[in-house]
C-alpha cells in the first residue's frame, strides 16, 4: 500500500488549530477579570449586547440565504455570503469581548440585580431557569466546537477541495445556525435582567 492515496493534511490545519484552541483559552482567562481589576477607567459597555445579539441574527440569515445560493448554483453569491457571514461572526466575538472585559456579569432571573438569584426571584422564573441553562450551555458549547469546523469548511473552499468543503459543509450549517440563532435566543431571554 503506497500512501500516495491517502489524503493530504491542508497546509492551513496548523494555524487551524492553533487559532481553534487559542480563542477559547483565551476568551474564558478574560471572564476571569475586568479591565477595572487593573486600574483602567472605561466606561461599561452596556449599550452592546442588543449589537451582538443583532449580530448573530445576520449571522443566521447569511448562512441561511448562502446555502440557498449554492443549492442554486451561485457560487459566487454564495462565497459572498459564507465570507460576510464569517466576518459577522469574527465582529460578534470583538463586541462580546468588550461588553465582558467592561461590564458586571448578568444572572439570569437576577430581578434586582444584586449579583444574587435569591429564592423569591428562583421562583418567579421556575423552569424558564432551567431552559436558559440548557439553551446557553449547548451554545457556550457548540460556539468552541464550531471553530475548527467552521474554519476547515472555508479553508477547503479556497484551496478548490470543493469535495472535502461540501461533505464538511452539510454538518458545518447547521451547527452553524445554531449558534447564531441561539445566541439571539440568549439575549432575549437574559435581556431584562441586564443593568443598563
Amino acid at each position: 500500500m503506497t500512501t500516495t492515496n491517502l489524503p493530504t493534511p491542508n497546509k492551513h490545519s496548523r494555524l487551524i488549530i492553533a487559532v481553534s484552541i487559542l480563542i477559547p483559552v483565551v476568551v474564558a482567562l478574560l471572564f476571569s477579570f475586568k479591565l477595572q481589576d487593573f486600574g483602567v477607567q472605561v466606561k461599561p459597555l452596556t449599550f452592546l449586547p442588543p449589537i451582538y445579539a443583532g449580530i448573530n441574527g445576520i449571522t443566521a440569515l447569511l448562512l441561511i440565504f448562502g446555502v440557498v445560493a449554492i443549492k442554486k448554483a451561485n457560487r459566487i453569491l454564495h462565497q459572498k455570503l459564507m465570507t460576510a457571514a464569517l466576518g459577522a461572526s469574527v465582529l460578534f466575538l470583538v463586541l462580546y469581548v468588550a461588553y465582558h472585559l467592561t461590564s458586571p456579569t448578568t444572572y439570569f432571573g437576577d430581578i434586582n440585580h444584586d449579583h444574587v438569584v435569591d429564592a423569591a426571584e428562583k421562583a418567579a422564573i421556575g423552569i424558564l431557569h432551567g431552559v436558559y441553562v440548557f439553551i446557553l450551555l449547548t451554545h457556550i458549547l457548540l460556539s468552541i466546537i464550531i471553530i475548527p469546523i467552521v474554519l476547515f469548511t472555508f479553508s477547503f473552499a479556497w484551496n478548490h477541495d470543493f469535495e472535502r468543503h461540501k461533505k464538511w459543509a452539510k454538518y458545518t450549517f447547521p451547527l452553524w445556525l445554531y449558534v447564531a440563532v441561539t445566541g439571539v435566543v440568549v439575549y432575549l431571554m437574559i435581556a431584562p435582567y441586564y443593568v443598563v
